[in-house]
């Protein structure tokens, strides 16, 4: 890919821990690259070369970056995160359902031919330990920001029969690996970057030991998106990610024997909000998508700092 008026992709949530890893395997693929987020623009970012600052809720600022780029796809991962979601429920409507319709008819109107949509497995809402949950399942979400990502999709496959948009969606888990910035969440980062520091510290994770959590790392995302948006007809309109199932003890056994100077603080918290267990094969049947275990993703990361350790643990990836 070499023509980049006929491969220019507009990223939005560009800065954002998705975002960053997307763009830059988009880059490395030979697509350009224009990254929008509404914070202000970092000067001497080289990973992204081409950033515009704008607010999704500003139609007249959209227009104007339309009107000067011939974007041929869209991966729109801007958002107002659950927790912040949980705090401004208004905040998080405008610009996680209003911004998004924005950029549904940004498309129509000039013409996008793929529109890949970052939604997430919170649209299932909770399920039982045991339940495998599939795309066929009903959406239940029990959020603003599972419902605002309910209605995008709905909304999304409304525009797919109605205009002709290349719309497809990405059902998402826990993103994890290093890089994050996250006040929140603070773990999916730290289980990466502290497995190979030296010292001592502590990683909080705010669940039971015997809870599942779906897990997956940052570079699978992107590579999943980037895969969707060049795939000239997705069989679906609405995808799993290829989350693995991961016991919360096993992980914290995992991540002290990788690095003795960490030590995994658990709460008891139940997971709710998410399935416990998902079933991925729709992606991997029609893509060939095979992803790095999370235990074996952490060896990695340790034998980055030492000599990696034998890390084992439970977990459970379905396809």
């Amino acid at each position: 890919m070499t023509d980049n008026k006929t491969n220019t992709v507009l990223v939005t949530g560009g800065r954002g821990f998705v975002g960053l890893a997307t763009a830059k395997l988009l880059q490395r693929a030979g697509y350009r690259v224009v990254s929008l987020d509404r914070s202000a623009v970092a000067s001497g970012n080289e990973a992204v070369r081409e950033e515009v600052e704008c607010d999704i809720r500003d139609c007249g600022r959209l227009r104007e970056i339309f009107e000067a780029e011939t974007i041929q796809g869209i991966i729109h991962l801007a958002a107002v995160l659950p927790t912040a979601a949980q705090r401004e429920p208004q905040l998080a409507t405008e610009v996680n359902v209003l911004g998004s319709i924005n950029l549904l008819e940004m498309a129509r109107q000039y013409g996008v031919p793929r529109f890949v949509f970052g939604s997430s497995l919170s649209v299932y809402g909770t399920w039982p330990e045991e339940k495998v949950v599939s795309e066929m399942d009903r959406a239940a979400p029990e959020d603003v920001y599972g419902a605002a990502k309910v209605y995008v999709e709905r909304l999304g496959e409304a525009y797919r029969q109605k205009y002709g948009l290349g719309f497809v969606s990405l059902r998402i888990g826990r993103v994890v690996g290093p890089g994050a910035q996250s006040a929140t969440s603070a773990w999916r980062s730290e289980i990466f970057e502290c497995i190979r520091a030296g010292g001592s510290t502590d990683i909080a994770i705010p669940y039971a030991e015997q809870e599942r959590i779906l897990l997956v790392h940052v570079e699978d995302v992107a590579r999943m998106l980037a895969i969707l948006l060049g795939h000239p007809r997705p069989a679906y309109g609405v995808y799993n990610a290829p989350c693995e199932s991961v016991i919360v003890g096993e992980l914290k056994r995992v991540v002290e024997r990788a690095n003795p100077g960490v030590r995994v603080k658990l709460s008891g918290q139940a997971v709710v909000g998410n399935p416990r267990q998902v079933d991925w094969s729709r992606l991997a049947g029609e893509f060939g998508v095979e992803v790095v275990p999370v235990f074996e993703q952490l060896a990695r990361a340790a034998s980055r700092g030492h000599t990696a350790p034998d890390l084992r643990g439970e977990s459970s990836g379905k396809q």
